[in-house]
């Protein structure tokens, strides 16, 4: 087994702490504690998004972003079964495929603790063939705590949130574990802060909030510090797994970190990315170009909501988005903090990224 060339035990704290779209608390917590020696200023706002800020010698600013939450559930109902116990059903914060959310543990984040649960599933041969072939939806999930009904009513409430109980793992030359959407980014980052020390430039470390949701961190950031540029920094498709054919791969996870050609919100500045490839070139940093058909990051979210502004973006190659199963390979999370380091060391706000 490789070793792993960047902080595994941030990794593993990051990924296994919870924080959805809009309550990303203990997640902002690690991220201010982990930036308040990186840098010279860390402030948060009030929607919760925090920027650490390395200040530079020049008039030029520019903002690197990954986002803290991760999808989750919020509870909407708590039920009684014939025999008295509880469940729960839940309302879904950010794109659930619900196939996946059979039998797997979650945690009910209740104001008097945690309280652990799972998702059940009915035993196969005790369903008929039209139930066996019905897709599951995420109205159709339901909680079980295995609690009474009134032992759960008393400490669980409407609006109480639920995240996916996962560790964190080495698997061969990769990992994998819940939230690496977008936790792995943020943990290179961080890595990238820490390596910083005196840049040309002003650099604006971004921990976005509610990306899951509609990019609402990062927009409110964009008018909020203005930068002259941004980057963000995000998971990507890796479909290279048996069944999808070659040109359905998008990315491929050991080939080195993904330059972001465009996605279903943004085209990046060409100048911008030419930039990125001739760093990784220089510098022998393993890269790939990603063309994503369907989705978006914080990119778009920089872009024009402070005026137009040249926009990039980095990401890591990732297999089963959206799952507790989310796997990323070690080279490609380190290709990536190279590569973003060595873009934001060589920064000087001469460069001209005017079309």
């Amino acid at each position: 087994m490789t070793t792993v060339p960047f902080d595994f035990d941030l990794l593993t704290e990051l990924t296994e702490t919870s924080g959805v779209p809009g309550y990303e608390d203990r997640v902002r917590e690690l991220v201010v504690r982990e930036l308040e020696d990186s840098v010279d200023c860390v402030r948060t706002d009030a929607m919760g998004n925090v920027v650490g800020t390395l200040e530079g010698e020049r008039d030029y600013s520019v903002a690197v972003a990954a986002h803290m939450d991760e999808i989750g559930f919020m509870v909407r109902h708590i039920t009684e079964s014939e025999d008295g116990y509880g469940f729960v059903e839940l309302d879904a914060l950010g794109g659930w495929d619900a196939r996946v959310l059979k039998a797997q543990r979650v945690t009910i984040h209740a104001d008097d603790g945690d309280i652990p649960a799972v998702i059940g599933s009915p035993p196969p041969h005790t369903l008929d063939d039209d139930e066996r072939e019905q897709p599951p939806t995420v109205e159709d999930i339901v909680l079980d705590p295995g609690l009474p009904y009134e032992d759960l009513a008393e400490r669980v409430s409407p609006g109480d949130l639920v995240t996916m109980s996962q560790t964190t793992e080495r698997v061969g030359e990769t990992v994998t574990g819940k939230a690496l959407d977008d936790r792995v980014c943020l943990c290179a980052m961080l890595e990238a802060a820490r390596r910083l020390t005196d840049p040309q430039v002003t650099i604006h470390f971004c921990a976005t909030v509610q990306e899951e949701l509609g990019l609402r961190g990062a927009r409110a950031l964009g008018i909020d510090i203005d930068p002259d540029l941004a980057i963000a920094l995000d998971v990507t498709v890796a479909n290279d797994i048996p069944g999808f054919d070659a040109g359905e791969h998008v990315t491929e996870l050991g080939a080195g970190t993904a330059i972001k050609l465009k996605d279903s919100s943004v085209i990046t500045n060409p100048k911008l990315h030419d930039r990125l490839q001739s760093l990784a070139e220089e510098a022998g940093i393993d890269h790939q170009f990603e063309i994503l058909p369907a989705g978006s990051t914080d990119t778009a979210g920089f872009q024009y909501t402070a005026g137009a502004k040249p926009v990039g973006a980095l990401s890591i190659p990732t297999r089963y988005l959206h799952t507790v199963t989310e796997t990323a390979h070690v080279d490609d999370i380190a290709a990536t903090i190279d590569l973003l380091e060595a873009f934001l060391e060589t920064e000087s706000g001469e460069y001209e990224y005017t079309l």
